[in-house]
């Protein structure tokens, strides 16, 4: 009798303490921990927000990132890359500076990103990108999705330890739009690239 009342009483206990703090579904999108989206779930230095069913990333100048997929075991997730200005070839965010991260934040851009600019001026060939024919934003602009940045001055690069590692700059004076590739291959055809900007996150300890 006394070990079953013992166990009535440690059971709810054990169930609560097994188990992942997991904040609720936003919309169809699962919120694994360590997100979270309020302060009773997930760890709160891992911040993101439901807005609208929409799960979303906050930079740190105030812009708001669709979050399109989560790797829990990568510790890993993909924010869409902000839209593009119709027949300006402007990225959403340029009046931001681009993507900007809080540099104390456990978040970082991922080094498996190429990042393609756009509508750059001359000064940028001076960098060390690839701005030649080969680049593979010269394929983006041809396609529908970049053609509100046909014929302008484009470069790429594989976003990696040389970079900072919580920034995707964009100004008027330099490149006024960007996009990005998740794991890009050189031999992979248009329609098999994966558009998104991965960010990682340290594990919490």
């Amino acid at each position: 009798m006394i070990a079953l009342v013992l166990f009535l009483f440690l059971f709810p206990f054990a169930s609560v303490s097994s188990s992942p703090n997991n904040c609720p579904k936003c919309g169809t999108m699962g919120v694994p921990y360590p997100l979270s989206t309020s302060d009773n779930c997930g760890n709160p230095n891992y911040k993101v927000y439901c807005n609208n069913d929409n799960l979303e990333f906050l930079s740190s100048v105030g812009f708001y990132y669709k979050i399109l997929n989560i790797s829990p075991y990568t510790s890993s997730l993909i924010i869409s890359p902000p839209s593009i200005q119709k027949d300006s070839c402007q990225s959403s965010d340029l009046s931001l500076g681009g993507l900007k991260i809080d540099e104390t934040s456990p978040f970082n851009v991922s080094s498996r990103n190429t990042i393609m600019l756009f509508n750059c001026s001359d000064n940028i060939l001076l960098s060390p990108l690839n701005c030649s024919s080969s680049s593979p934003c010269r394929k983006f602009e041809l396609s529908t999705k970049g053609r509100n940045c046909k014929n302008t001055l484009c470069c790429s690069y594989l976003k990696d330890a040389s970079m900072t590692s919580h920034r995707i700059r964009i100004r008027g004076e330099g490149c006024t739009a960007y996009i990005s590739l998740v794991n890009f291959k050189a031999e992979e055809s248009i329609n098999a690239w994966r558009y998104g900007i991965e960010l990682q996150w340290i594990p919490p300890s």
